[in-house]
């Protein structure tokens, strides 16, 4: 017999934008979603809701935020916005594609590529924005009653950081982990003994 979980969060991220499509470095620069990012949120929009979210919370990004409202709105909620799910700030990289930053030093687009982003001019490190990921996850998960379900729409390097230290990993498991597909989607659930686990990755 399955047992359903005490609560459960789904973690999502954004739908498309140019700049995913262009491999432009977004960062925290504020793009909104492309034709197919919006197709993309409408499409992922009814799967979520079907999971009866008592909440969405959301990155406060343009993309993000055009994510969740979707969600909400099929879900018939009202969607809250919290910058501690925002993606990574990525310093002097924000703006430029992979070839432009490749074409200035190959080097730099490797370890880009690889995840390695703590050297980056200007940037925030992984362990900044695990920490503050995860903390909005704790409030989001504590806020829920037993048995229901949050939401939780965010950025695809955010999320892999921000939910290994939910889970209380080393924050290297992270690198284990590929890459989100825009509106690909993560579910946790919670055990009895009130501890996480990793029930779906990238849906």
């Amino acid at each position: 017999m399955t047992v359903a979980p005490d609560r459960r969060l789904v973690l999502v991220r954004h739908g498309r934008t140019a700049w995913n499509a262009a491999l432009r470095i977004q960062g925290q620069t504020d793009v909104e979603l492309d034709e197919v990012g919006l197709e993309q949120a409408r499409t992922v929009a009814p799967l979520v809701a079907a999971l009866s979210p008592a909440l969405v919370w959301s990155s406060d990004l343009a993309r993000a935020r055009s994510t969740a409202e979707e969600i909400a709105k099929e879900a018939g909620l009202v969607p809250s916005y919290d910058a501690r799910l925002r993606e990574f700030h990525l310093g002097e990289y924000q703006g430029l594609t992979h070839t432009e930053l490749g074409a200035t030093d190959g080097h730099a687009l490797t370890r880009f590529r690889l995840g390695e982003w703590d050297d980056i001019p200007g940037a925030e490190t992984a362990d900044e924005v695990a920490t503050r990921y995860a903390a909005a996850l704790t409030d989001l998960a504590t806020a829920l009653a037993p048995g229901e379900t949050g939401v939780a729409v965010s950025h695809g390097a955010a999320t892999r950081v921000g939910l290994v230290r939910f889970l209380g990993w080393p924050l290297t498991v992270a690198q284990d982990l590929r890459g989100l597909g825009n509106c690909g989607r993560v579910v946790l659930d919670q055990r009895p003994s009130g501890e996480w686990a990793l029930a779906s990755y990238n849906l």
